[in-house]
């Protein structure tokens, strides 16, 4: 019998990929690293060194080709913080960011509950609501400067049902030009917020709601009691993709609007492609960068360390 567990045991131990036995010591195969060299590879050398090289670049003035750039420090930096085109890249971000997270949240969770509801042809209304999702901006972005065009499609259903007087030129003014790139985010976006929270609600427990129900509470308690709550993790993680998107965003504004009227929509993707290639500095466009990757980090660490919080003490 003792033998018999004696056996079990070194066989566990050699599957285990280790060596047991009197005056040896316990040894790990290290096999399983050869899996994750290529990730490993592809992050150290390629990607990790890209943005080590790019904050080297922030320090050059440097149009791309000159092979002696000038270094400059952080001169580059020092331009940064006194550009007024920055400073409104950065309001604009801001702007974006709380409006289509807020709207989309909203209406991603209306969407899930809806359709987690005993309602007929569900399976079309999500393939309908997720469809602008997979769609790429360069094919959409011709059709919306179509419909937002002065004699546009969308200024002629507001002429066609007697609101003719807001027909405006939306994509050719500032005060409307924004706007219009947060409804189209909105739009293209709002598919897969709708699918994180169905399936966020999917994982609340029947049962609890089925008790608030028999203690009388209505959809709107337990949206907010129950639901909500229960898909707090959901919305942390599209608030920190948001606020990273928001930072990165570029083939809307740019497909859509090029940054205009008058840096109207200009955002900091946008700005850092017309330093660096339309206006060949190079050189800020790194610091551009750089900082766009400092601002991305900080956003991701804040709201995590927020919601953290809030889990300890909620």
């Amino acid at each position: 019998m003792s033998g018999t567990t004696a056996e079990r045991q070194r066989l566990g131990a050699g599957a285990a990929g280790t060596e047991v036995g009197p005056g040896t010591r316990r040894r790990l195969r290290p096999a399983g690293y050869l899996w994750i060299l290529p990730a490993l590879v592809l992050c150290v050398g390629l990607i990790y060194y890209c943005i080590a090289y790019t904050a080297v670049i922030s320090t050059w003035d440097w149009d791309g080709l000159d092979p002696f750039p000038e270094h400059v420090g952080a001169g580059n930096y020092v331009r940064i913080a006194q550009d007024p085109i920055f400073a409104k890249t950065i309001e604009h971000t801001a702007v974006f960011f709380v409006v289509t997270f807020v709207v989309q949240t909203a209406l991603g969770v209306v969407f899930a509950v809806l359709l987690h509801s005993k309602v007929r042809l569900a399976v079309v209304y999500k393939v309908i609501i997720f469809i602008p999702v997979v769609l790429a901006p360069a094919i959409t972005a011709p059709v919306f400067r179509r419909l937002y065009a002065p004699d546009g499609q969308f200024n002629w259903v507001l002429e066609h049902i007697g609101l003719g007087s807001l027909a405006q030129p939306w994509l050719g003014q500032e005060s409307t030009a924004l706007p219009v790139i947060m409804a189209i985010t909105i739009w293209q976006w709002t598919g897969l917020t709708f699918v994180l929270y169905f399936a966020a609600m999917a994982q609340i427990d029947v049962s609890v709601l089925e008790a608030a129900r028999i203690d009388g509470a209505g959809n709107l308690r337990v949206l907010a009691s129950i639901i909500w709550p229960g898909v707090r993790g959901t919305t942390v993680a599209l608030g920190i993709l948001s606020a990273i998107g928001a930072l990165k965003t570029f083939d809307v504004p740019y497909l859509v609007a090029v940054g205009g009227p008058n840096y109207a929509t200009e955002f900091l993707g946008t700005y850092i492609y017309r330093k660096t290639i339309a206006q060949s500095h190079v050189g800020y466009g790194a610091a551009l960068s750089v900082i766009l990757l400092v601002l991305a980090l900080g956003f991701a660490i804040l709201l995590q360390v927020r919601s953290r919080e809030k889990e300890t003490t909620g």
